[in-house]
């Protein structure tokens, strides 16, 4: 059962409560049929963490704070939380909206939301920057359950009325942190107070947020349930990490080259810490007769229209390499990924693990092998530390792990 112990702000007002309920089964969470069937049908055999936690307070029409390092499920919960709870003879009304920071998270989201509803009939639209308007406005009318999108073309949407907000019941904010630090705090209370009164909220969160920012999320909510999954409480057994060693950064190329020649690699998502290195390494990746996306984002701003063509192409299998900064770790769809390079050891400890989680998501399996050069041993040890695991040496049978 829930804790009853009350979290408090400094002026003793109360923000969340505790939610420690444990559910280790999707079947005895009360789903729909036809939600457990796609569930099952998208290759989940059982909840992580966040989703043992997260799914039975959502679906009981709670708000919610869920906390939990990415990669561990926090997409699943959300959609799995939506799809319970719409009401599938209004499919003229949207029943939910879902923001997200960047466009390819709202794609990605939106995915999973239609391949898990896939027995359901859910259907759904991704309102982002960088599409034509009109094109929103015809999917809209002819009508859809959830929307999912980033603020500002929602908030447009609305405005517009293209977007209906009556029968709106779920507001969902993914990867909240983020959005807040850039800056779209004015745009989310905007859209919320375009909403119904009564509505139920859910923050998701990549990491824990400070109370400053759990303070602002107190105008959007109503005594909502917090679900804190820590760094520590989960492991990387869907996913083998291994390292290689090189000696010296100019040897990396040839150690790349000798792991495609070891084995066969379907699709490889390759992360640097340079859009230079990311331009250089693809020139080189295609004289081998590889088809490469290249996607040399150095700053968090919007991709440009050959950006979102790139991540298209591999996603939609176009290219077998991708090779990017870890900028755009979170956005990446992961379903044919086998293989994830670091090329180079992430800048931030955090990124490492969006990065790796591009070859597996939760649920399923992938490699992720980390060059290290003898200079980068201390950095190598503080990562480990960092993440409380040791990431073993690559061994010869690669071609059984992938």
């Amino acid at each position: 059962m829930a804790s009853q112990e009350q979290i408090n702000t400094a002026e003793g007002k109360e923000i969340f409560t505790s939610y420690d309920e444990v559910c280790d089964s999707f079947e005895l969470m009360g789903l729909q049929e036809n939600l457990l069937r796609g569930i099952y049908a998208y290759g989940f055999e059982k909840p992580s963490a966040i989703q043992q936690k997260g799914i039975f307070p959502f679906i009981k029409g709670f708000d919610v704070i869920q906390e939990a390092p990415s990669g561990t499920g926090k997409k699943a919960t959300l959609c799995v939380g939506i799809l319970n709870q719409l009401d599938y003879d209004l499919a003229e009304n949207c029943q939910a909206v879902v923001l997200a920071p960047t466009r390819e998270l709202a794609e990605k989201i939106e995915k999973v939301m239609l391949s898990l509803g896939c027995y359901l009939g859910v259907r759904g639209h991704s309102c982002v920057g960088g599409t034509r308007v009109v094109e929103s406005q015809q999917i809209l009318s002819r009508g859809v359950h959830v929307v999912v999108g980033t603020p500002g073309r929602v908030l447009e949407m609305l405005r517009r009325r293209y977007l209906y907000p009556d029968y709106v019941k779920m507001y969902v904010l993914y990867d909240t942190d983020e959005m807040m630090s850039r800056g779209f705090l004015g745009e989310i209370y905007d859209i919320f107070n375009l909403l119904p009164p009564k509505i139920q909220v859910g923050v998701f969160s990549s990491t824990i947020l400070p109370p400053e920012k759990l303070e602002l999320t107190r105008k959007l909510m109503c005594n909502p349930r917090r679900i804190l999954i820590e760094r520590d409480e989960f492991a990387f057994e869907d996913i083998k990490i291994f390292h290689v060693m090189v000696e010296k950064e100019e040897w990396k190329f040839k150690t790349l080259c000798d792991l495609y020649g070891s084995c066969d690699i379907n699709q490889c998502a390759i992360f640097v810490n340079t859009g230079r290195k990311v331009n250089s390494l693809a020139k080189k990746m295609r004289n081998l007769d590889l088809t490469v996306s290249a996607v040399a984002r150095e700053t968090n701003m919007y991709p440009n229209a050959r950006d979102v063509l790139s991540i298209r192409e591999f996603s939609e299998g176009f290219s077998s390499v991708l090779i990017t900064t870890d900028l755009l770790a979170r956005g990446i769809d992961p379903q044919q990924v086998s293989l994830v390079i670091n090329y180079d050891l992430p800048t931030q400890p955090e990124n490492y693990l969006h990065c790796i989680r591009q070859s597996g998501g939760f649920g399923r399996k992938g490699v992720a092998i980390i060059f290290v050069t003898r200079e980068e041993d201390i950095m190598f040890f503080e990562l480990q530390k960092f993440y409380n695991c040791v990431i073993e040496e690559l061994p010869a049978n690669l071609v059984d792990l992938i």
